[in-house]
């Protein structure tokens, strides 16, 4: 479970990150000749965001841990892990439109 927490900490870290940048793009008028390198580095740390979520969930596929804790957990990081998953196939497609 301290695992757990420990990569899903990372993936806040790498979503916030995200958000900041996209936000900058946004406000900034675009990114100008930067673009293409500020959405890599977004779409970058979105997907190592949904990696750690899937990091994650694959410590809850043994037997160590089971019953209502185990379900209730895994539940919620399936639910972040399509939610992130969506995110990154928006900013996919957004920057595929503006690039």
């Amino acid at each position: 479970m301290r695992d757990c927490v420990e990569v899903l900490s990372d993936s806040v870290d790498e979503l916030r990150k995200s958000m900041v940048e996209m936000n900058q793009l946004i406000k900034g008028g675009g990114g100008g000749s930067n673009f293409e390198m500020i959405m890599s580095d977004i779409q970058t740390w979105v997907s190592a965001a949904l990696t750690d979520e899937d990091t994650c969930m694959e410590g809850f596929a043994g037997k160590l841990m089971n019953g209502a804790a185990k379900t209730a957990v895994r539940t919620r990081i399936v639910s972040v892990a399509h939610m992130t998953s969506n995110a990154l196939a928006l900013i996919n497609c957004y920057a595929a439109f503006h690039g």
